[in-house]
């Protein structure tokens, strides 16, 4: 007995460590998140990306876009796809430490030789020529997870389970983007089109006076043709607006998963507001919710993982099997208990020799990949961090662009007027008007595009800070 119980000892104390950790896990790199955002205001500490699509976003035609698009886009059910298999592989891996239990029947019938010492001998003691076996049993193996290895196993398929996730979420937050920002610039196309066409009636107006002080031999044909090309510039644009919003337009069908077609406008850039409160709030709450951030970090605990996988395979392993059932050379005394049964239990310990040196390049290849990630996770939090300082410049530049395009829009229309009025009463030339008019189409067409980059950048700030989800 006492030399049963010494065998074992050693074998307990390997159970009793089971779970313990081989390597040291890696922390997330704290000072890679710096305290505040560049151009930020530093007193409000909300962010926007907190807040909903349906409240971020309050015109109706977007909105209903954007839930077409999570509905039916393609790489968005993709990513839902991608995590039901993840899923799968999930629920496989919590498996890794369960016994396996396998059953087995067999029965088998052997006619050795007579002349054989099988033979001679079943002939002398069971009278027959033929051997008979029968065998019903179940087997039981199962490895003790000594070092963690399993469990660092099961950790790893977590949190590539964990990043597919994330990386849906990355998708979702890129469309839900990509949809507001080739709507307004629709909306922005229909701006441009209604102005190219306000030009177009302002300027068949001046080639009609034209006209008539040609035919009262006041100006020459060269103030015609000038008349006549500036109209044409206008007339150009209308075209070109038409190209460009059928392409927008085949653009946000295909991202909302229809086919190409009329996107309905249920607003007009005049009258779509940019939002007035954008704050930015705090980098450690944007690295919480950035998925592409979140996918790094995950990246690291499935390094971690590796590395104790790697340092666990260069230990001892220790194996338990089991096996029992019912065993008999004659069918008759197959099921006949207890005399039929049989059983079986084993225990032993595998240590690495000859693999040794394969095994130590894998752990100090798995630390290098776990630096790399770490290096990676730092890049994630600059590129995030310098995305949302982008777009907090743009908002104040461009609004401080919109007010001085919008003060210069008003200026050159007040112009249009006058040059007009003057050109009838023969107090300004033709050239003065058709001057006029060309600021003022170019300064109008700049007004809508600066609007629309105002809007754009309001999306990207919110995208950048984690929004969308």
């Amino acid at each position: 007995m006492k030399k049963y119980i010494n065998t074992l000892v050693p074998l307990l104390i390997l159970v009793v460590l089971a779970g313990c950790k081989v390597s040291k896990d890696v922390a997330i790199p704290k000072a890679a998140i710096p305290d505040t955002f560049r151009n930020a205001n530093a007193i409000d500490t909300n962010s926007i990306g907190k807040v909903s699509v349906k409240n971020f976003f309050t015109e109706d035609g977007v909105k209903r876009l954007i839930d077409t698009a999570l509905l039916r886009n393609y790489d968005m059910q993709i990513a839902l796809k991608n995590i039901e298999s993840a899923e799968v592989l999930f629920k496989q891996s919590k498996l890794g430490n369960i016994p396996e239990l396998t059953l087995q029947v067999t029965a088998n019938a052997n006619r050795p030789s007579n002349n054989s010492l099988n033979g001679l001998s079943a002939g002398q003691f069971l009278k027959t020529k033929v051997i008979q076996d029968y065998n019903a049993n179940v087997g039981l193996a199962w490895e003790a997870d000594i070092w963690g290895k399993i469990k660092g196993q099961k950790q790893a398929a977590l949190a590539t389970y964990l990043q597919t996730a994330e990386a849906r979420k990355a998708i979702q937050t890129r469309i839900v983007a990509n949809v507001a920002q080739g709507y307004y610039r629709l909306l922005m196309m229909d701006a441009q089109m209604a102005v190219a066409k306000k030009n177009l009636l302002l300027n068949d107006s001046t080639l009609r006076i034209i006209h008539m002080q040609f035919d009262a031999g006041q100006v020459t044909s060269l103030a015609i043709q000038q008349a006549e090309a500036q109209q044409l510039v206008a007339a150009q644009l209308i075209p070109e607006l038409e190209q460009n919003i059928t392409i927008q337009e085949n653009a946000l069908r295909i991202l909302t998963g229809q086919l190409p077609g009329v996107v309905e406008r249920l607003a007009s850039l005049e009258n779509t507001t940019i939002p007035s409160q954008l704050s930015a709030g705090i980098p450690s709450e944007m690295v919480s919710r950035r998925p592409d951030v979140k996918s790094a970090e995950l990246s690291l605990n499935i390094a971690n993982a590796k590395v104790g996988i790697a340092k666990a395979s260069m230990y001892p392993s220790l194996s338990i099997t089991a096996s029992g059932g019912l065993n008999s050379f004659k069918a008759s005394n197959w099921f006949n208990i207890p005399a039929s049964l049989f059983g079986v239990v084993g225990g032993g310990l595998t240590q690495p020799i000859f693999q040794r040196k394969q095994l130590k390049s894998q752990y100090e290849l798995a630390k290098i990949d776990r630096e790399k990630v770490v290096l990676e996770f730092r890049q994630s939090v600059l590129n995030a961090v310098g995305e949302v300082s982008d777009e907090l410049v743009k908002i104040e530049k461009l609004k401080l662009q919109y007010d001085i395009s919008s003060k210069r829009v008003g200026t050159l229309q007040q112009a249009v007027k006058n040059a007009n009025l003057l050109f009838k009463n023969g107090m300004a030339t033709y050239l003065e008007v058709i001057t006029a008019q060309s600021n003022s189409l170019q300064s109008e067409l700049e007004l809508a595009a600066i609007k629309t980059a105002q809007l754009s950048a309001s999306v990207e700030l919110y995208r950048s800070l984690g929004g969308g989800l």
